[in-house]
C-alpha cells in the first residue's frame, strides 16, 4: 500500500517532511511568509486583518526581553521561534489540540528541534527559559483575549492569569497586512542571529 504524503513543498523550493523533518529544509522566509498567514484565534478576532502568529510571535519575544532582560540573545530568539512549527501544522486553539491528543505535540516537537537546530538553539530548551518563554505567551493571549478576542477581564484572567501590568505598559497589538508583518519577522529574526555572532 502506497504511503500518503507527508511533505510540503515550500515557497522556497524546499520540500519539508513532516513526519522527519530536518533543519537543512528549513528556511526563516517560509516561516516568516507562513506564519504572517495564520490566524491567531481561528481568525475570531477584531479589526480589518486577522491577528497572525508572527505578530504574535514578536509581542511574545518583546514580553521575554522584558521578563528576562538579562537572559541571552539566542533565548530572545527562541522566544521569537517559539511558534514556529505554525507556519506548516498551523496555529490550533488549546480546544482541538486536546480533542487531536497527542500526535499533535509530537509532530510540534520534532519541527521545532528541526527549525532549533537550524538556527543554532539546543534542540530542546532548557526547563527554565521554556517556563520563561510560556509566560510571555500567556501574557500575550491574556492581552489578545481582552484586546481583540472579546474576552472580559475576568474571564481572561482566569484562563492566562493576570499579567503584571509592567509587563504590558505601552505594548499595542498591532492589526497589520501579512507583507509588513512578514518583513518585521524576518528582519527582527536576522538582528537576533547577527547579534549571537
Amino acid at each position: 500500500m502506497k504511503q500518503p504524503r507527508a511533505w510540503q513543498r515550500m515557497l522556497s523550493g524546499r520540500r519539508l517532511d513532516l513526519l522527519d523533518p530536518t533543519p537543512v529544509d528549513i528556511e526563516i522566509e517560509d516561516i516568516a511568509h507562513g506564519l504572517a498567514f495564520v490566524a491567531r484565534w481561528n481568525g475570531q478576532t477584531q479589526g480589518d486583518f486577522a491577528y497572525s502568529v508572527a505578530e504574535h510571535s514578536l509581542l511574545v519575544e518583546t514580553i521575554f526581553g522584558r521578563i528576562a532582560p538579562n537572559a541571552p540573545v539566542k533565548w530572545r530568539l527562541a522566544a521569537l521561534l517559539h511558534d514556529a512549527p505554525e507556519y506548516v501544522i498551523g496555529d490550533m486553539i488549546s480546544p482541538v489540540k486536546a480533542a487531536v491528543g497527542a500526535s499533535y505535540g509530537e509532530l510540534d516537537a520534532r519541527l521545532t528541534a528541526a527549525i532549533h537546530i537550524r538556527f543554532g538553539l539546543p534542540a530542546a530548551l532548557p526547563a527554565s527559559v521554556k517556563r520563561q518563554i510560556k509566560r510571555a505567551d500567556r501574557i500575550s493571549a491574556w492581552m489578545e483575549a481582552t484586546r481583540i478576542a472579546g474576552f472580559s477581564e475576568s474571564e481572561a484572567n482566569r484562563f492566562f492569569g493576570r499579567p503584571d501590568p509592567a509587563l504590558t505598559e505601552g505594548l499595542n497589538i498591532r492589526l497589520r497586512p501579512p507583507v509588513e508583518v512578514r518583513t518585521d519577522f524576518t528582519a527582527r529574526h536576522a538582528a537576533l542571529l547577527a547579534a549571537l555572532g
